[in-house]
């Protein structure tokens, strides 16, 4: 399949053939898959301290029937604080935890080669399709063909308004201007310093994305990746399929 490559004004420049990559069938369900394998290797390993919780002097009743109370252990002591309160028991306030996460449990997923290498693969193919890329949220109204395909000038671009140029030229502002329709969150995120989710948007692949990934770094949503940098995280995030590139 032959699509239409561009120079970075806009203008048509010439014809190019899609390689057979293009051609793999969309597998949407392997694309999440190997999202998911992906991402368990950015798990940090979780425990608690073994003694949490019972660091305490407390202690059930001897023998723990016929007292007229429950069997639950209570602090001990001569008064005041905390003497008589329920604690160390899972139940209690303060208490341990009844089933703590240890280290030991197994958080890095694993998948086979072939299936990886095959989930990215349909991810690339599946940037060829319009209606996957619209289904997505990209705004991409006047656009003729996927992916765009621009003339290597591009990775020569070292500023930020003439990225903002090109992406004029190839009708994609209209892209950028749609995360700015995002309102702040309010609550528990906001305290925590995530008030305001930045989305994504176009991601450029390139040979090499040394120079272009300065240059785009103020625009928000906007992403470089070199050829062996691309990832199933990049093309579909959130295992999401499909996002725009060029």
């Amino acid at each position: 399949m032959k699509i239409a490559s561009y120079t970075i004004t806009g203008t048509k420049d010439s014809e190019v053939e899609l390689p057979i990559i293009f051609s793999t069938p969309f597998r949407k369900e392997l694309i999440h898959k190997a999202f998911t394998n992906l991402t368990s290797h950015k798990f940090q390993r979780q425990g608690r301290k073994p003694m949490a919780g019972m660091d305490v002097v407390a202690d059930s009743n001897d023998p723990p029937t016929g007292q007229g109370v429950s069997r639950v252990a209570r602090m001990q002591g001569g008064g005041g604080g905390r003497q008589g309160q329920g604690a160390e028991v899972a139940s209690t306030r303060g208490g341990r935890q009844a089933h703590p996460p240890i280290v030991e449990k197994v958080i890095y997923k694993k998948l086979n080669k072939k299936e990886n290498k095959l989930a990215l693969c349909s991810a690339i193919a599946a940037t060829a399709s319009k209606k996957l890329v619209e289904l997505r949220g990209h705004k991409v109204d006047g656009i003729e063909s996927f992916p765009i395909i621009v003339s290597d000038d591009i990775e020569t671009i070292s500023k930020t308004n003439e990225v903002t140029k090109v992406l004029d030229s190839l009708k994609l502002s209209q892209d950028l201007e749609r995360l700015d329709t995002r309102k702040p969150r309010s609550g528990q995120a906001r305290l925590r310093g995530r008030s305001k989710k930045v989305g994504k948007s176009v991601l450029f692949v390139t040979s090499n994305s040394s120079n272009l990934s300065k240059a785009t770094g103020a625009l928000p949503g906007v992403e470089v990746r070199s050829v062996k940098e691309l990832s199933v995280m990049d093309l579909a995030p959130g295992s999401d399929p499909i996002r725009c590139i060029f």
